[in-house]
């Protein structure tokens, strides 16, 4: 795979500048800070979503166009509120419907849940779902909106394997916006840090968790590996 540079993303809102940074995935990057760093807005910029008002420059480089519903697709957060409790899950297939039985499959579902409805699914089974639904448009590029944080240690653990193994069989880049580092640590390979909107550090996983430069990494660090063991 090669790698999907953004050299600069700009966001602005009434002559206030909410992001000004720049990143590299060569496989898989976390985004990670607190609420209200610029993650979100970062995503929805590479999805061409931002809210009204808003605006982006964008200046990136890779071997694909970064166009969304082609080259991006999106796991959101909360799959109970990105899908309809009211219509089959088959219904709300909306790009490629016709790999719906085929990805379904390759995130270990029945097909046959594919003539379900949302509340008599887990949320589990909900979250493969929209990774399916995703991953149909075969993306060259992943992003990924904290898609297991409403999940339990056990289904997390889950997500993650699945998404590794997904990425090695198709081969898709990730970013994965998250302020779960212990998470983010398992799927990523690569970490970029925001607050405030800027970058403050960046750098394989492994070292940025084991050797930290900042105040901010190290609070942030500590706050999500609290009691645990990290370090491998």
């Amino acid at each position: 795979m090669g790698k999907f540079v953004c050299r600069s993303l700009q966001i602005e809102k009434e002559g206030r500048r909410y992001v000004d940074i720049s990143f590299s995935i060569c496989r898989s990057l976390a985004l990670v800070g607190e609420s209200g760093s610029g993650k979100s807005l970062t995503l929805k910029a590479l999805l061409g979503m931002l809210p009204a008002g808003f605006t982006a420059r964008l200046e990136c480089e890779s071997d694909f166009e970064p166009v969304r519903g082609k080259t991006l697709a999106y796991v959101p957060q909360n799959p109970f509120t990105a899908l309809s409790p009211l219509t089959k899950i088959k219904d709300q297939w909306i790009l490629f419907r016709e790999r719906a039985p085929q990805m379904m499959e390759q995130v270990g579902l029945d097909r046959a849940l594919l003539d379900r409805f949302v509340p008599e699914l887990s949320g589990g089974q909900l979250q493969r779902i929209v990774i399916a639904m995703a991953l149909s448009a075969e993306p060259k590029l992943l992003l990924l909106d904290e898609p297991t944080t409403a999940l339990d240690a056990e289904l997390r653990g889950m997500i993650v394997d699945l998404l590794l193994r997904l990425q090695s069989r198709l081969g898709f880049k990730m970013l994965f916006v998250t302020h779960d580092i212990a998470t983010a640590r398992k799927l990523c390979s690569e970490i970029t840090v925001i607050k405030e909107g800027r970058v403050i550090e960046s750098g394989s996983m492994r070292d940025v968790i084991e050797n930290p430069k900042t105040d901010y990494t190290k609070a942030l660090i500590e706050a999500n590996f609290a009691n645990r063991e990290f370090r491998e």
